[in-house]
């Protein structure tokens, strides 16, 4: 039986099933808090009908890579338009991942105050502005449109996999296929229709405003939510509290409330830039592989749809390798594997990056999925309790979103100056050896906390 929301994650040494796997990968960022009575009643009351929850996670999930992955194929555009270099064009990928990282912090504090509803109704709404925000006319905001939208993004992030494993508790794996599958699939289309979208809306900004419409919608389908769960509080009352101060807990015991300095921990380290590097793989990828592939002849409509191609197979590993992980002891050798993958992927852009697209596009979506699914699975194995999980998270997602906002800018700056791709790819590889080595420090059979961790 998967573990609830509130019970310990300690994995059995022999390992975890599927079902429980994907059920411990939703970490919850009201791990430590309780709601306040009039949101528990009306949270309820929205259980009891929770078609308008399934309708609002897909929603927002299919938002959460969709405003970034549809830049990358019409980024050419948009750098001409501005007359930008590629160190300067690198900022529209750059800037959200910044603020991601930034962010993601401040989302437990703010479903603390508004309500987990009424937060995810607010980043809905940010994406939204961000995304028409990104078409002005002054660069300038370009620039404080990427930074809306990666705010937006970063608290979906932190808040949608505790809301879909406090909410449907008995189906959290059946969820969690069906929040990844959207998100995947969100950023398939949405890199798949970028060109036709500028052909048919007359330039990138048509392409890119379009998918304001697509969080709009998102965000009508929480607004009844975040209104009902805030109904019946009174005006300046939190939504939630300390789950020990709320008369449904005792006191945590001495040393457990906010249990091990994770900064002081190498494994916990490790996890973070494992998470990181992976993380800059995929954002590179994101930002510059249409451009690789425009740069050595292919037109533009097939470097877009090879590239959303790739992401669609990022699902196959992000749910393979997870199971896998989740049955080992052990989980070095699948963390080189993904490695693997991502180098084999990557370093056929230097030998035939058009003639073997399709394959390169395939192995790069196969590392990236497992690689991801790998260090999610990494925050669960490592950690000996949901508290401690959630914390590992929280540390992963911002200094790793910090660590990959690196990955786009230098390799712009470099491809800038050197005017070619074959030094930013030699970097990319080198960043696919650390991944290495650190997959085979995480990946040991430690917990933090531990001597050993």
């Amino acid at each position: 039986m998967s573990p609830s929301p509130r019970e310990g994650l300690t994995p059995p040494a022999e390992g975890l099933t599927t079902e429980e796997l994907l059920s411990a990968e939703l970490i919850d960022a009201e791990e430590d808090l309780a709601p306040a009575p009039p949101v528990a009643a009306a949270r309820r009351r929205l259980r009891a009908h929770p078609l308008l929850l399934f309708v609002g996670i897909v929603l927002a999930s299919l938002n959460m890579r969709a405003a970034l992955a549809g830049v990358s194929p019409v980024l050419s555009e948009i750098s001409d338009d501005f007359h930008m270099t590629s160190t300067v064009s690198s900022l529209v990928t750059t800037i959200p991942l910044i603020f991601m990282g930034v962010v993601s912090p401040l989302a437990p504090k703010l479903a603390r105050r508004w309500g987990t509803e009424t937060v995810l109704l607010g980043a809905l709404v940010l994406l939204a502005g961000g995304i028409v925000l990104r078409i002005a006319p002054p660069v300038v905001a370009l620039f404080a449109g990427c930074a809306v939208v990666g705010s937006g993004i970063a608290l979906l992030n932190v808040l949608m996999p505790g809301l879909i494993k406090r909410d449907f508790p008995e189906k959290a794996a059946g969820m969690t296929a069906l929040y990844s599958t959207a998100m995947i699939l969100g950023a398939t289309v949405s890199a798949a229709a970028a060109v036709p979208l500028e052909h048919a809306l007359g330039g990138w900004r048509g392409s890119l405003v379009s998918w304001a419409l697509l969080a709009a919608v998102a965000a009508c389908a929480w607004l009844p939510q975040a209104v009902l769960a805030r109904r019946g509080t009174h005006h300046g009352e939190a939504a939630a509290v300390p789950a020990q101060s709320s008369g449904s807990a005792g006191p945590a015991p001495d040393g457990q409330q906010d249990g091990p300095k994770l900064t002081r921990s190498p494994l916990a380290w490790q996890i973070t830039l494992f998470m990181g590097s992976q993380s800059l793989i995929a954002y590179v990828t994101i930002a510059w592989l249409p451009t690789i592939f425009t740069d050595h002849g292919m037109s533009k409509a097939s470097a877009g749809l090879i590239f959303a191609f790739s992401t669609l197979v990022q699902m196959g590993g992000s749910f393979v390798v997870p199971t896998l992980a989740g049955r080992m002891r052990r989980q070095r050798l699948l963390c080189a594997v993904v490695a693997l993958f991502m180098a084999l992927g990557i370093a056929g852009l230097l030998v035939a990056p058009v003639g073997g697209a399709w394959v390169w596009a395939t192995l790069l979506g196969l590392g990236q999925g497992g690689a991801l699914g790998i260090a999610l699975t990494l925050m669960v194995l490592r950690s000996g309790d949901a508290h401690t999980a959630a914390r590992l998270s929280g540390m992963a997602q911002t200094w790793g979103y910090l660590l990959a906002a690196a990955g786009p800018l230098v390799l712009g700056a470099v491809h800038q100056v050197t005017g070619g791709w074959t030094l930013p790819i030699v970097l990319l590889l080198c960043v696919c050896g650390a991944l290495v080595l650190l997959g085979l420090g995480a990946g040991r059979d430690r917990r933090i906390g531990t001597s050993a961790g």
